[in-house]
């Protein structure tokens, strides 16, 4: 396997969560890395992204609530998400930007009102 997303659950609305993803594959720190979501009945759509240098990019319906990080010396990607809402609630996955590896299972977040 190599991505495996965690960290998922059940969260009350304007609670807080933090994901995981172990990306197994030598080359992690070259990538930029993005964190997904697909919700019921919905594309996948990208909600974080950090390039190799560190740079960031959020989607705007997560911006200020949610923080990518990584941590090169691991091969972890996290995403720490706060102020959650009902339509956050997803499978939240990763991958690389470009040339991205084949698709986890992901993590459930289920946010309720």
């Amino acid at each position: 396997v190599q991505l495996q997303a965690s960290g998922g659950g059940f969260v009350q609305a304007g609670g807080s969560l933090r994901l995981s993803c172990v990306v197994s594959v030598s080359t992690f720190s070259r990538h930029s890395l993005v964190w997904y979501r697909q919700a019921p009945g919905k594309q996948r759509e990208s909600v974080a992204l950090i390039g190799s240098t560190g740079t960031t990019h959020y989607d705007d319906s997560v911006k200020g609530r949610f923080t990518i990080s990584r941590d090169d010396s691991k091969n972890i990607l996290y995403l720490q998400m706060n102020s959650l809402k009902p339509e956050d609630t997803a499978v939240y996955y990763c991958n690389r930007l470009r040339n991205p590896l084949s698709w986890g299972q992901g993590t459930l977040v289920t946010v309720s009102s």
